[in-house]
């Protein structure tokens, strides 16, 4: 039968198990506040009824309960939710990443605006169209060179600051790989902690909680595949084991290599490689995972900030032969613009007589208005020296004769020429049209892909904080809750105390 001490520990059980709770609960209140922290709950458990079921169990109408004990105490984490939000937080970081490389690419090039290169152009083609109206006077032959020369350096400042950005992507993308590579390293040291917990038998919640804190800031660089490998030993069943994690592409379909293996405990470094092209649009790139190098593009394509960096600075599919992306390949139609630009006007230009070549009625062989260098058009272009140093050698004239403004007018129609220029039959104006008017679409699109996917995670970021965040109003439910518990318990052993009061000292004393 029972101990007459029986119903004492029941109640001592009961006070305890309360006692636990209400610690949670101060636990939880707590870390209210605390990025990352998931709510606890202690899971109560009953204890074995009386009696055992065995072949010399004392014959009584039934089992009776002893009470209960506090069994783990156990986050509350939706890992669904989890992995739904890492998926819209890689997608955020690529179109987020994308979006402000392209901002910054329209705050370079300025259009429209009075200081833009198409106004500059037209600023150009109207002092020569000026020009052909009074071919023989000084003042608007210096206002030509005036207006060349600011063509010259708006085609140089536009590929200055382009490549100077470029390489801030390119710096950018050296601190995103370090922190990749830091978050690996601290992922690794978490999975040896929790390893040498739970094979204990204990559940290091608030090291899981660190855990999905940098996971979901890995997140946002790469796309990354999470398993889990248990711990052995004791680990209970409910315990999260170690964690592996995987590089993945952006149809997280194909791994591209192991950051962290959970079961080695050990990490593979990520790093990237920069290889010259033999343009000026900017170098080639390449990554490594540990020993295992990998085509850049599709691997990384919409995978993450890393990915936007890559697609932003420039990538190669060819060895570097050519370099694709945002930034080399406004650099390429800037250059094959200039280059265009400059050619044909130099032609027409060589066509004409300047007053140098008028006065001493000979035809130079070669008399160009702009210079540049084949390699980096745009970066070089300039003013030819003999223009620079005279005003006599801009050839306004077609017949050679002073009056003439033939050829002034032929320079002013370069505008309206239709030239191949990267490929397409265009003009000089609707080739940077059509090339501005593509980065405004662009940035649009990153914008608004951006705005989207910033929506979806929060909405996924709010679904999973309504089941892991604390709710300081829960937690004061919770708190008189086990408060009255413990109260109970304890007006229990003050009856069960009574009780044995009556049995040990009044019993046995009827008649005296």
């Amino acid at each position: 039968m029972l101990s007459t001490f029986g119903g004492l520990e029941t109640v001592r059980r009961g006070m305890t198990a309360q006692q636990q709770a209400l610690y949670v609960t101060g636990h939880n209140v707590a870390n209210a506040n605390t990025p990352g922290y998931s709510r606890q709950r202690i899971n109560f458990v009953q204890t074995p009824a009386y009696p055992y079921a065995s072949q010399n169990r004392p014959i009584i109408p039934g089992q009776i309960g002893t009470g209960v004990e506090g069994g783990t105490v156990q986050r509350m984490r939706e890992e669904f939710l989890d992995v739904q939000y890492r998926g819209e937080n890689m997608k955020y970081g690529y179109w987020n990443m994308r979006s402000d490389s392209l901002k910054k690419m329209e705050e370079i090039m300025n259009e429209p605006s009075e200081e833009g290169l198409a106004k500059t152009l037209d600023r150009f083609w109207q002092s020569l169209q000026d020009l052909a109206v009074n071919p023989s006077n000084s003042g608007a032959r210096s206002v030509v060179r005036q207006r060349g020369i600011a063509v010259a350096e708006t085609f140089h400042y536009l590929s200055t600051s382009l490549k100077s950005v470029q390489n801030d992507l390119k710096n950018e993308m050296d601190i995103t790989i370090q922190a990749v590579n830091s978050l690996a390293d601290q992922l690794n040291s978490l999975n040896k902690q929790i390893g040498e917990t739970e094979v204990h038998g204990y559940l290091p919640n608030d090291l899981y909680d660190e855990r999905n804190r940098l996971l979901d800031e890995l997140s946002q660089y790469v796309n990354i595949r999470v398993t889990a490998v248990s711990s052995g030993g004791n680990a209970l069943k409910i315990a999260e084991g170690r964690f592996t994690v995987e590089l993945v592409d952006k149809t997280s379909g194909t791994t591209i290599g192991t950051l962290v293996d959970g079961r080695n405990g050990t990490v593979q470094k990520f790093d990237v490689q920069y290889k010259d092209n033999v343009k000026k649009e900017g170098p080639a790139v390449s990554f490594s995972l540990g020993n295992q190098t990998f085509s850049t593009f599709m691997n990384l394509k919409e995978n993450g900030k890393l990915g936007a960096l890559l697609y932003s600075y420039g990538y190669s599919e060819d060895g570097g032969t050519t370099v694709n992306g945002l930034y080399p390949e406004m650099l390429n139609n800037l250059n094959e613009m200039a280059k265009a630009f400059a050619e044909k006007f130099n032609e027409v230009h060589e066509s004409g007589w300047s007053v140098a070549e008028i006065n001493s009625k000979t035809k130079l062989a070669s008399n160009p208005f702009f210079t540049f260098d084949v390699n980096d058009p745009a970066g070089t272009l300039d003013l030819a020296q003999n223009i620079k140093d005279s005003l006599d050698y801009i050839a306004a004239s077609k017949t050679g004769q002073l009056g003439d403004g033939s050829n002034a007018i032929a320079l002013a129609e370069v505008k309206n020429t239709t030239m191949s220029i990267a490929g397409s039959t265009t003009t000089i104006q609707n080739f940077y049209e059509s090339v501005i008017g593509q980065m405004a679409v662009n940035a649009q699109e990153a914008k608004r892909l951006a705005d989207n996917s910033d929506t979806l995670r929060q909405s996924v970021d709010e679904r999973r904080m309504s089941v892991s965040s604390v709710s300081l109003d829960e937690e004061m439910t919770n708190m008189v809750k086990f408060q009255h518990a413990y109260n109970a318990s304890a007006r229990m052993i003050t009856v069960i105390d009574q009780m044995l009061d009556k049995i040990i000292n009044n019993m046995g004393i009827v008649g005296r």
